[in-house]
Parts: C-alpha cells; sequence; structure tokens
C-alpha cells in the first residue's frame, strides 16, 4: 500500500473533524497513512479520544517549527540528521535536485521547510488546503512522489485575490486537485486553473448511521412565550459565517411576535462585535453564546433545536449544515457558494439570497407556524445525507482518486 502524508496547519482542530474523520476512515480501510501537521493543539486533542491509542497518535506528527528564525536555524542540523538517518536516498535526490535549481542558500531554506515530508518518505502527499500548498507545490518533483491541493472555499474565494497569480505553482505542479463542490471547481478556473487539470468532486461527508435523531412529532406551531421557537447555529465565530444577520432575522422575528431562544455554537475571534450586535438589538435573554462543546455535546444541541439557521456569506460547503440535516432538522441558509449543492431548497430546508435577514426570518417563520413542514424537511434532510454524503461513499471516492493519481505515477 502506497504511503500518503495528510499535512494540515493544525492538528486536531474542533472545527475540522472532517480531517479527523478521514484520517480514521482511511486507517480503518488499510492505508499507510500519516498525518503532518505544523501545530499540534494540545487543547483540542482531548476532545478526540479515538485518537489517543498509541498506534495512531505515532502516526501523527509535528513539523519542525520555522518560527522564530533563529530556532530554526539552531534545528537545521538536527532535521539534516533525521533525513539522513530514515532516508538517505530520499535526503540525496532533494539536495541534489534542490542544489541545481536554487543554489545553496535558498536550498537549505527550502530543505528545512520540507524536511518532515523527506523523513516520512511519502508516495503521495495531500495538501488539506489550497494555501499550505503555495509555497511546497513543486514536492512532488524533489521527492519523487505525487501531490494533491484540496480546496474548501475560503482558499479560493479569498486568499490571494489581490494576487493574480497567486496559485499558479499549484496549478501547474499539483497532480490532483480535490474541491467540495462544482461552485468551487468554477471558482478555481476563475483564478487560472486549467478546465483539463485533474480534479475530483468529493463532497464533505457524515457519518449519518452514528447519528440518532431525536424522536421528533408533529409539535404544531412554535414561536410562543410559553414554547419558543428554537433556532441553533454552529460554526466558527468568523465574519464570512453571517452571524450577524442571523441576529438580525431573530430581532425581526421577535417583532412580529414570534418568540425565539437562539444559540450559537462555536470560538473565535468575532464574539466581541457579535455580542455587541446582540446588545444593540436587545436580544440578550433571546440568544445565548456557547463555546467549547465536544461533538457530542453538538449533537445534543442539534436533538434540541427546531431549525437549523446558517446565514453565511461565503462558504465552501459547511459540514455543520448536513449534520442538522442528518438529524433531521430543516435548514434555513443561504445561497452562499456552495451551500446550494447542499440543501435543496424546498426540500430538505429553505435557501434564500444572503445578506437578506428579512428573507431568513420569512422562512423561519414558515417552518415556525408548521410543524409538518418542520417533520418532511426533516426526514427529506436526513434521506438526501444518507443518499449523498455517506461518509462510506466519501472514502470509496477518496480512495479511487488517490488510485487514479497513482496509476499516473506508473506510466510516467
Amino acid at each position: 500500500m502506497p504511503r500518503l502524508v495528510l499535512y494540515t496547519s493544525a492538528f486536531p482542530q474542533l472545527s475540522e473533524t472532517f480531517i479527523v474523520q478521514k484520517f480514521l476512515g482511511l486507517l480503518q480501510r488499510g492505508w499507510d497513512v500519516h498525518l503532518l501537521t505544523a501545530q499540534v493543539d494540545a487543547q483540542a486533542w482531548k476532545h478526540y479520544p479515538q485518537l489517543s491509542q498509541p498506534a495512531i497518535r505515532s502516526r501523527v506528527h509535528a513539523a519542525w517549527p520555522h518560527r522564530p528564525r533563529w530556532l530554526a536555524l539552531l534545528l537545521l542540523p538536527f532535521a539534516m540528521l533525521r533525513c539522513l538517518a530514515l532516508t538517505p536516498r530520499g535526503l540525496w535526490r532533494y539536495a541534489r535536485l534542490a542544489l541545481k535549481r536554487w543554489g545553496l542558500a535558498k536550498a537549505l531554506r527550502r530543505f528545512y521547510l520540507d524536511s518532515s515530508f523527506i523523513s516520512l518518505k511519502p508516495h503521495l502527499v495531500h495538501f488539506e488546503f489550497g494555501t499550505l500548498a503555495v509555497e511546497q507545490a513543486d514536492l512532488g518533483q524533489l521527492l519523487g512522489c505525487k501531490v494533491v491541493v484540496s480546496f474548501r472555499g475560503y482558499d479560493l474565494n479569498f486568499a490571494g485575490l489581490e494576487q493574480p497569480d497567486y496559485y499558479r505553482q499549484v496549478w501547474q505542479h499539483a497532480d490532483g486537485l480535490h474541491l467540495l463542490g462544482e461552485d468551487l471547481w468554477q471558482r478555481a478556473q476563475r483564478r487560472g486553473c486549467p478546465a483539463h487539470k485533474c480534479h475530483a468532486l468529493i463532497p464533505p461527508a457524515v457519518d449519518a448511521e452514528r447519528l440518532i435523531p431525536a424522536q421528533r412529532k408533529d409539535g404544531g406551531e412554535v414561536g410562543t412565550a410559553y414554547r419558543p421557537l428554537r433556532l441553533l447555529s454552529v460554526g466558527r465565530l468568523e465574519w464570512k459565517k453571517g452571524y450577524e444577520y442571523g441576529l438580525q432575522a431573530v430581532d425581526w422575528l421577535r417583532q412580529a411576535g414570534i418568540a425565539c431562544d437562539y444559540r450559537i455554537v462555536g470560538g473565535g475571534s468575532y464574539l466581541e462585535p457579535l455580542a455587541f450586535t446582540r446588545h444593540q438589538l436587545g436580544l440578550v435573554e433571546s440568544v445565548t453564546f456557547m463555546r467549547g462543546l465536544q461533538h457530542a455535546q453538538v449533537m445534543e444541541q442539534l436533538a434540541w433545536a427546531d431549525v437549523f439557521l446558517h446565514a453565511a456569506v461565503s462558504e465552501g460547503f459547511c459540514n455543520a449544515v448536513m449534520e442538522a440535516q442528518a438529524m433531521q432538522v430543516p435548514v434555513v441558509c443561504t445561497d452562499a457558494d456552495g451551500l446550494a449543492e447542499n440543501v435543496v431548497d424546498g426540500e430538505s430546508g429553505f435557501v434564500v439570497p444572503r445578506r437578506n435577514p428579512q428573507a431568513l426570518a420569512q422562512r423561519i417563520q414558515e417552518l415556525a407556524h408548521d410543524g409538518s413542514l418542520r417533520q418532511r424537511m426533516g426526514q427529506a434532510g436526513r434521506e438526501r445525507v444518507m443518499a449523498k454524503f455517506s461518509f462510506e461513499k466519501q472514502m470509496k471516492e477518496f480512495e479511487s482518486f488517490y488510485q487514479t493519481i497513482m496509476n499516473q505515477r506508473a506510466k510516467n
């Protein structure tokens, strides 16, 4: 089995359960997979007890630190000795090609960045975000391996927009691209990716078999003082998630006479402005920010909710929306980027134009008044996730894609 190295900036992260699931899923399917990260998140590790097994923990590797610069200079000889001990042939190949291409000074700088990859002796490297590959997309040539790069939303929608050729090296050197959906593939082409580039559209997945929906009955109308409408949002507190529009929608609902209990689950740097918006709109009694919840606790919140609200202004695909559907919670979301591929408007939820809190509120109001509609949309959402976004289906698609890339290597 070829050795696969997944590379990400920090691991594990509460907001990136999909990488944990993929890593463990490939291991279970017999892949020789390792995970390399620029930073091990010690605080988040406790939330993933399945990673604590020694055989799994030994496959998670921290890259050599590159800041501050003096520390990198101090560790450079140790990185070189490690590569020499583990793969002298790989080190010789890398040194020969790097010196020829860049000369001594730059070759040493790049070697330090690449040394963790060299020591792992990969056949295939998968950069889990496009921005991570910008400076190392040519790694395949230096190591004699193949390179795959994922694009998940932010990397195409925001990163490097001021530089027209920001991803030129990725388009040129990556052997294959993974994108979450058609919207991102079209965006990649608008940013210079050749239309003939080898790529796979593999959306996020939910292990829906392990998610047990609450026993929801037709509860009739909700939104009264006795039984407020239970709204839930899950995601990092960032401007692109559009939480302020969700808060404005709740304010509109309140003015329409619908009582709401709105819970926002997630941490991030945008808490202060959102808390101010909550205060300014007079929603302190109606809106609760919940941080640091484990995945099981998030599932408890989904079991509690009547409606899942996602007011994003930009989104790649959104695992939280898929998990809400898997838990039979109807979704009201915007048409931000890939969300229209995630939710079928009028079937598993409602999709409205972004930055339109009144449109969000009107659709939520429909669901508040009609318990049977909530139930039908919830059931349709779970059926859709089971059919199109299952974890088993995703793993098969990744395996097929990796085999395609490796077969290309065999032909060269």
